[in-house]
């Protein structure tokens, strides 16, 4: 696990080669900024760079509106794949309430394999009480990786 600096990435490509230099088959990129909002970028290597699997999931499209970075991988759902969940993939009814004009987008099930299933992390993202930061401590805890995670935050 490393920290990457995003500042020079002017899209998903550019976050995706970043990870490239990674030599690891499952590749996770997590972001969290303000409290607004949490990213997550997963790249697996199937085989050469143009066969990589990549998703992506924001957990509150409303902060594209303020966050470039947001933004960027926003905006880079359609390069990838993504479109706002809709209300029958939403956990239940307080979520939607929670999650209007905020949804999530993208894939949920982006990390099912390694241990989150997308509907928990739905209702990670709309949770009123979550805080993005929540969010991808839970995904590190799963993954197995928390302790590590923690160590780079300091």
């Amino acid at each position: 696990m490393d920290e990457i600096d995003l500042d020079g990435c002017e899209s998903v490509d550019d976050a995706l080669d970043l990870l490239r230099d990674f030599d690891e088959p499952v590749r996770v990129l997590a972001i969290e900024q303000d409290d607004e909002y949490a990213v997550l970028v997963r790249c697996d290597a199937v085989g050469g760079h143009e066969d990589e699997v990549v998703r992506v999931f924001l957990s509150n499209g409303r902060a594209a509106d303020d966050y470039r970075l947001a933004a960027l991988f926003l905006d880079g759902l359609s390069e990838v794949g993504g479109d706002p969940l809709s209300d029958d993939e939403l956990v239940d009814d307080a979520a939607r309430l929670a999650a209007h004009d905020s949804a999530p987008f993208g894939d949920p099930d982006l990390i099912a394999d390694l241990g989150l299933k997308g509907p928990e992390l739905i209702e990670l993202a709309v949770h009123p009480s979550t805080l993005p930061i929540d969010l991808i401590e839970s995904v590190c805890e799963r993954l197995g990786c928390l302790d590590e995670f923690e160590a780079l935050r300091g």
